[in-house]
């Protein structure tokens, strides 16, 4: 049995006045890690609605492995680091994922 896929949660606070910073760093880096970290599938940066200084990044991953094996590296903390500069706060879950449900055509035809 292969080891299920594995999602990544960083829940972190970034003040109003390093937004850019942090907005522009993300995108310095996000399309280095989906076009270049073995068992990266995908990743999202959310704001709160509600809290304009909280937010989160989602990864998800092959495996829990191949994030932390990335996680270990220098490259790693080399590209993270103007990110890491602009936090306040921050804490990261690691979850393997167990069911995974996706809509289906009949689903969404439902929703229009």
């Amino acid at each position: 049995m292969s080891a299920p896929e594995a999602r990544v949660v960083f829940l972190i606070r970034v003040p109003e006045a390093r937004r850019r910073d942090f907005l522009d760093a993300y995108e310095r880096i996000r399309f280095l890690v989906a076009g270049g970290v073995p068992g990266h599938v995908q990743d999202q940066v959310c704001q709160s609605a509600t809290d304009p200084e909280q937010w989160l990044i989602t990864s998800e991953w092959q495996t829990l492995a191949d994030f932390e094996a990335w996680e270990a590296t220098q490259d790693h903390r080399n590209l993270v680091k103007p990110m890491r500069d602009c936090f306040t706060e921050a804490r990261s879950l690691r979850f393997v994922i167990r069911h995974s449900t996706r809509a289906t055509a009949r689903t969404q035809e439902a929703t229009s």
